[in-house]
């Protein structure tokens, strides 16, 4: 696993209310299915229901330490990488909440939780391309 995080997603209660915050902040993000992107350097930060974001972590029913409302992602280059970093994971001591599969955005992911409960999600989004150095770049949604 490359020791980098490609996107952290905040679960929120009010996306409307979430967005006009950062933008208060001087932040500019792009909305496209209930989610909101912001590019943050050579990564991403997002904003998504908390509801949502806690089933497809499979982090609904977390235990003992509960859900926070926060994931952190990896993103990868392939399906193939998904299934390793996962199982890589794994043997380090991880809690798999959510074995890899298809994804509703078309890609294919897996969700982890550290040993103190941690959500993470490996990833391969076609839809959001890694560069060489393993940053990643919101794609343009706007589609005027």
């Amino acid at each position: 696993m490359e020791q980098r995080i490609s996107l952290v997603t905040l679960g929120v209660d009010d996306l409307k209310r979430a967005r006009a915050f950062y933008e208060a902040l001087g932040w500019r993000g792009q909305e496209i299915e209930e989610t909101v992107f912001f590019q943050a350097g050579g990564l991403a930060l997002s904003l998504w229901s908390r509801e949502k974001l806690a089933q497809d972590s499979g982090m609904e029913n977390a235990s003992p330490h509960g859900f926070d409302g926060i994931t952190l992602a990896h993103n990868v280059r392939s399906e193939a990488e998904v299934d390793h970093v996962a199982a890589v994971a794994e043997a380090a001591g991880a809690h798999i909440t959510r074995r890899a599969s298809t994804t509703f955005y078309g890609g294919y992911a897996a969700n982890f939780a550290d040993p103190d409960g941690h959500a993470w999600e490996i990833a391969y989004n076609p839809g959001f391309p890694l560069a060489d150095d393993g940053s990643l770049a919101v794609p343009n949604f706007d589609t005027r």
